[in-house]
């Protein structure tokens, strides 16, 4: 018999007025840093959408905005996963600051692959904000320059991050609780 799991919100490990209040934090940090200066900040979507929005409304530096969008394929065991965009940035970054925002930087493959890319395009200097950073799952060595949150352990879910497309919408950042629904 096949193992069926379930999953369910659990506990809210970062509530909407931390998250508010985190973001206007992070946006003073980034205005601090590029006052002044040709800033391009791309969302990395779909996670970072919410987090980008209120991000950007936070920001005095009248930057740039973009979007991108990467994949991975391959066996979700292998480490050697290809990564590829399925939504390319439009704007020229030879010359600019850029700044990625992602809504979660785990393994590190997915972030290492667009820094590289973008460095390649010659930008001034390319940093990355992630709403969690969740360094215990790192594979690559990736640096979050804006970090959110940090967290060690568990599947976090809302304000961006999703669980197979489900739970984006909530104000919150929550755990996910998995349950096995054939034990009784």
């Amino acid at each position: 018999m096949t193992e069926r799991i379930n999953e369910s919100l659990g506990r809210v490990v970062f509530s909407e007025e931390q998250i508010r209040q985190r973001v206007r934090e992070i946006a003073a940090d980034i205005n601090a840093l590029y006052a002044g200066k040709s800033l391009v900040v791309i969302c990395v979507l779909k996670g970072a959408a919410m987090f980008f929005t209120d991000l950007v409304r936070h920001l005095t530096v009248r930057p740039e905005l973009d979007f991108v969008r990467v994949a991975s394929y391959g066996n979700d065991t292998s480490a050697t996963r290809a990564i590829s965009f399925t939504k390319d940035i439009e704007l020229s970054l030879q010359g600019k600051h850029v700044l990625i925002v992602e809504d979660i930087v785990d393994t590190g493959r997915s972030m290492e692959f667009l820094l590289r890319q973008l460095e390649a395009r010659r930008a001034k200097s390319v940093r990355l904000c992630a709403l969690v950073d969740n360094h215990e799952r790192r594979e690559v060595e990736v640096n979050v320059d804006f970090p959110g949150f940090r967290i060690s352990d568990g599947f976090v879910v809302g304000y961006g991050l999703d669980y197979a497309e489900r739970y984006r919408e909530l104000p919150e950042i929550r755990l996910l609780d998995w349950q096995d629904s054939n034990k009784e």
